[in-house]
């Protein structure tokens, strides 16, 4: 006979639900969980949730039977009695440590309270059933309890003796302590979260178990990008699936073979030196060819843009992907990819990114003042790509930015309302992270403007042309890209140290004047190592790592040499020079007023696109708005004269100059301003 949805909470899970009410989803605790009627559900926040309901009112069918073929069993309770005996430990035990039972829809139920470390109560999760069943609903958290360690009024022995060991759930900890092991529990293998590794900042040494299954893998996963790893020993348990259960087979020689299997830890950095070692060797079977290609940028550019659809902006494309494997190196590269909306500048970095595995970058199309401090998401040699970046300038996050780009790491202190009153709490993020932005914005927080490489975006008709013509020959075809990641999974554990032979050479031939060429020349530095990792397979190594050829820096000034240029004002961007130039045919060299519209039509573009390029110029004082009132049209005059167009980064024939010269004991005199 079909079940009614409140008699299936009510048998299934022990919840009390009655239609029209909101209550929590029995799988996934999440608390929007809504009762429609009574043979009707709503969604949950999870959807899998709702259809294993549904898959139970429709007598077995949808998805659970798709996963297996078993009959559900419902929970019977649990009382201390039976989990005294099922895990052979004492009653008196479990109630010192504050286990209880209680009555939960009629049914007896296992309370377990959470203790912060001075031993106040602050979660309580209940136990609803001893054994586990296909949908492993033993486990609820009481309402408005937050998932926190198991065991925190435990630390302070843990401390003393300076060593812990990390298990996954409660009864695995509950065994260790009763046999005088210090231990924490993580409410499920894959909850972690990483604010929580500030509990072991004292403790040297932490023993975590690797249990034979999924929530293995899981640890494993976390325990990647976690600030723990260093002091991490993982302990693997034989044919025993966790403490509880080696505990359970042989109660009395437990601590003979705990000794033996803690003997045999193995450190988590041997362990995934080894891990990265194996696929490394299965990731360059893959990427051989392609890391002795001769010009892989060239191969990679050919990809993007006949089989992707990417017109022009090749050094767009190029700068994102060398700037996405610097962040190998200990001060990444970082980029503002400007242009006016529309223009196709987020769409040239999400199709770069496809190159790249997804543990290469985290990407966002928005995020709060505070995001970045508060995020889980790991950072260190990573990149940050943040889309349409125009409304998030606040001071907060150009802060935190600021500090994520300069210190290589984000220190954040903040204030937290806790049961104790405020609390001053330090948030850390480890870097290095490089940033990569786009934005119509012409200028973006003066104290991060200098620490990001500026690459305008092409509003030409012919641009414009290119791209229709593109979309129309799109067939939408999926590019297989598995080789490029095979290609960064090999970078990741090959030699990331280069040595420029010539970097003395580039830096004497520099004019230094500007302060903001300190920045500008690490950041050639950068793409030069960046290049130079790319192409190691056909580099020679030696102690100092990979030795930089001249055609490194040649790819890199050809890059980089006009950019660094219009930022200095020692050239004019192509679009502002046609702009002001322009104007100046339009007014003949007289002050005679022209308008935005009148400057569009001129150059053959859409009034949003000219206003960005007058905007731009008059940001550079070559052009003039003597109109001061908002809201009113335009009166563009020409103002300063634009300056002729020079380079900064000295020619490759001089830097090759310069390092026989130094060879043989001479002198090179560097070129004149014009030259």
């Amino acid at each position: 006979m079909m079940q009614t949805v409140t008699q299936i909470l009510a048998e299934h899970y022990g919840i009390n639900a009655h239609p029209g009410q909101k209550t929590e989803c029995p799988s996934c605790h999440h608390k929007t969980f809504s009762i429609k009627s009574d043979d009707s559900i709503g969604k949950c926040f999870h959807p899998t949730c709702s259809e294993i309901i549904r898959s139970k009112i429709k007598g077995g069918e949808g998805l659970m039977s798709s996963v297996t073929t078993a009959t559900a069993q419902p929970n019977t309770g649990c009382t201390l009695a039976e989990y005294s005996e099922e895990k052979k430990l004492p009653v008196e035990y479990l109630k010192e440590i504050g286990l209880s039972q209680i009555s939960l829809s009629s049914h007896p139920v296992l309370r377990i309270p959470y203790f912060d470390e001075n031993g106040h109560e602050i979660a309580i999760r209940f136990r609803t059933a001893l054994k586990k069943n296909e949908m492993d609903n033993r486990f609820r958290w009481k309402k408005g309890s937050k998932p926190c360690p198991y065991g925190l009024w435990k630390l302070e022995m843990a401390r003393k003796e300076k060593v812990i060991v990390l298990v996954e759930g409660e009864s695995d900890a509950q065994t260790l302590w009763y046999l005088d092991i210090p231990a924490l529990g993580i409410p499920g293998a894959s909850s972690w979260k990483e604010d929580w590794a500030g509990y072991f900042a004292d403790i040297p040494k932490i023993f975590v178990v690797i249990e034979p299954d999924s929530g293995g893998a899981a640890v494993q996963k976390w325990l990647q990008n976690s600030g723990i790893k260093k002091k991490v020993m993982l302990l693997y348990l034989g044919e025993y699936k966790d403490p509880s259960g080696l505990y359970l087979a042989e109660p009395d020689k437990f601590t003979e073979k705990w000794n033996q299997f803690v003997d045999c830890a193995q450190s988590y950095e041997e362990f995934h030196a080894c891990e990265i070692k194996q696929r490394s060797k299965h990731a360059w079977g893959k990427c051989e060819s392609l890391a002795k290609e001769a010009d892989i940028l060239e191969v990679f550019c050919r990809t993007l843009h006949k089989q992707m659809g990417v017109v022009g902006e090749t050094r767009l494309a190029k700068l994102v992907f060398l700037a996405l494997i610097s962040r190998f190196l200990d001060k990444p590269i970082s980029l503002s990819v400007r242009g006016p909306s529309s223009c196709g500048k987020s769409f040239v970095v999400e199709k770069v990114l496809k190159f790249f595995p997804t543990n290469a970058y985290y990407a966002l199309t928005a995020m709060s003042d505070r995001a970045l401090a508060y995020s889980d998401e790991p950072l260190s040699h990573r990149f940050l790509i943040v889309y349409e970046y125009s409304g998030m300038q606040s001071e907060i996050s150009s802060y935190l930015i600021r500090s994520l780009l300069s210190e290589g790491h984000i220190r954040y202190e903040t204030v937290e309302k806790t049961d104790n009153g405020f609390r001053s709490r330090l948030i850390e993020k480890e870097g290095p992270t490089g940033l990569i932005l786009t934005t119509t914005a012409i200028h973006l927080h003066p104290e991060n403007e200098t620490r990001m490489l500026t690459i305008p975006v092409s509003d030409t008709q012919e641009q414009t042309g290119a791209i229709l013509l593109s979309l129309a020959n799109n067939n939408g075809k999926m590019v297989d890209v598995s080789v490029w990641h095979a290609l960064n999974e090999w970078l990741e554990s090959a030699t990331h140290q280069v040595e420029i032979p010539y970097a003395k050479e580039i830096a004497k031939n520099i004019r230094p004047i500007a302060v903001r060429l300190r920045r500008d020349f690490a950041q050639v530095l950068s793409l030069i190592r960046a290049h130079a990792i790319l192409y190691q397979a056909q580099r020679k190594i030696a102690d100092k790592g990979i030795i930089a050829k001249i055609e490194d820096y040649i790819v890199v000034r050809e890059l980089m040499n006009d950019l660094i240029s219009n930022e200095l004002d020692f050239a004019v961007p192509k679009t502002i020079r046609e702009t002001v130039m322009a104007v100046e045919l339009m007014t003949d060299g007289s002050q005679h007023e022209v308008s935005i519209k009148e400057v569009a039509e001129k150059l053959g573009l859409d009034k949003s696109a000219a206003l960005r390029r007058v905007n731009s110029a008059i940001s550079k004082r070559y052009l003039r708005n003597l109109e001061e009132r908002k809201g009113r049209p335009a009166r563009i005059i020409i103002a300063d004269p634009m300056p002729a167009d020079q380079t900064i980064l000295p020619t490759p024939e001089l830097v090759n100059q310069c390092m026989v010269a130094r060879e043989k004991g001479g002198i090179i005199m560097p070129p004149t301003r014009n030259e």
